[in-house]
């Protein structure tokens, strides 16, 4: 069973300054406690007992919120002291991880995966990653993910408008030695640099969850949040 998890929390949030402070998104609000409650609250509950927080666009606000609020928690924090892409924050944090296999999650999204199904698929794969995908209709915000019949990925599709596929939900089992050994540079992209990179050289998969999935990226969706709080956050 997989029990770490590193959480990216240092994005800036500018799509969200219409209707949200000068925060880091994973701080936004919902039902009067931050985003990232809710993504730590859930986490837990799946079995992860250790978190690194990889934190950058003023980390002093979670730094402050973690020790208040999460005394018994077993966490460690990675700090960006400029940005470093997803990619460069991935690595940083990966350096601190203290276990074979860590969940990658991105602090503004909430997926509710089985963490179990993805670890044994993982596991049983030998996989040096294994996506989460949520399958979707009529969308033009994501590209596509396009697996084989062994849910080995193939490719990823740009942005456009597809009346139906898999996207990447943003959680990611990646197998932090194998991906440790590759030569990226400081400051790269995870998605561009690493998955669209080499998921036809390195046993990268996917696990599809037909769950609930919300990315509060846009104000649209950080509105629809508030109301799916009890529904689905808090279950």
């Amino acid at each position: 069973m997989i029990k770490e998890a590193i959480i990216l929390a240092g994005g800036l949030g500018t799509r969200l300054r219409s209707v949200l402070p000068d925060l880091p998104k994973c701080m936004a609000p919902v039902a009067g406690k931050p985003f990232l409650h809710y993504i730590i609250q859930y986490l837990n509950r799946q079995g992860i007992a250790k978190f690194t927080f990889s934190l950058g666009y003023k980390y002093e606000l979670i730094e402050k919120y973690l020790l208040n609020n999460y005394l018994s928690l077993n966490y460690q924090l990675s700090i960006e002291e400029e940005p470093l892409g997803t990619g460069g924050a991935v690595k940083l944090a990966c350096k601190k991880a203290t276990e074979k296999n860590v969940f990658i999650l991105n602090g503004d999204t909430f997926f509710s995966v089985d963490i179990n199904t993805i670890g044994t698929n993982h596991i049983a794969q030998h996989a040096d990653c294994t996506l989460a995908l949520k399958p979707m209709e009529n969308f033009d915000r994501y590209g596509a993910v396009v697996l084989n019949n062994n849910n080995r990925i193939t490719s990823f599709k740009e942005k456009q408008f597809y009346q139906e596929g898999l996207i990447n939900g943003g959680i990611y089992l990646l197998n932090i030695q194998s991906f440790l050994q590759l030569p990226f540079p400081e400051k790269f992209s995870f998605e561009k640099d690493y998955l669209e990179q080499y998921c036809t050289t390195k046993n990268i998969f996917g696990v599809i969850q037909n769950s609930y999935f919300i990315d509060i990226g846009i104000p649209e969706d950080y509105e629809k949040v508030q109301q799916d709080v009890k529904e689905h956050l808090e279950k």
